[in-house]
């Protein structure tokens, strides 16, 4: 259980854990791990209810009928995995605004708030862009040794990597506070 309760967990076991969930995957509901999907047919239904004739005439959805189905799992797997993983460890700092983004843009909560809203939104975008999500293309595309995932992947963390450093600049204090 010690493990558990590591700040840094050992990425072989991490790869393991996770190429095991991937086999896992295909072999009961022969697709790959992603997490995007669950949201789309989240708004769809969501559109059906709200307006079922502007959803009925979604092509789209005459191939890929929505449903509440396993990808959702993932999504709670995620969120109950990440928050479990903080916990036991003891490494989550109860801050609403963390100082790196303190230091750089204020205290508000509300452009926090609004920024990762924001910053999740254009995520969620650029994911059905791409056909597929960072775990979608990350996890299950790379280890399909698909070129496109690849690629995906490297424009991903280029992409991350001159956003973070554009909002925060070279300064490396205070990163241990995200």
């Amino acid at each position: 259980m010690q493990g558990m309760k590591s700040k840094k967990w050992s990425p072989y076991a991490v790869g393991t854990g996770i190429g095991v969930l991937s086999w896992f995957a295909f072999a009961t509901v022969d697709r790959g791990l992603g997490i995007t999907t669950a949201f789309e047919y989240a708004a769809a239904l969501t559109s059906r209810v709200l307006s079922p004739g502007i959803a009925s005439s979604n092509s789209y959805f005459t191939d890929h009928t929505p449903t509440v189905g396993w990808e959702w799992m993932v999504v709670l797997g995620v969120l109950l995995g990440s928050g479990l993983s903080s916990w036991l460890s003891g490494d989550r700092k109860h801050a609403i605004v963390p100082a790196i983004w303190q230091r750089r843009f204020g205290d508000s909560v509300a452009l926090r708030m609004l920024s990762a809203f924001a910053g999740g939104a254009v995520m969620m975008l650029g994911a059905r862009l791409a056909r597929g999500c960072t775990s979608g293309h990350g996890i299950t595309g790379a280890m399909q040794l698909a070129v496109s995932s690849w690629v995906f992947i490297m424009v991903a963390f280029a992409t991350a990597s001159l956003t973070a450093l554009l909002m925060f600049g070279r300064d490396h204090q205070g990163v241990s506070d995200v």
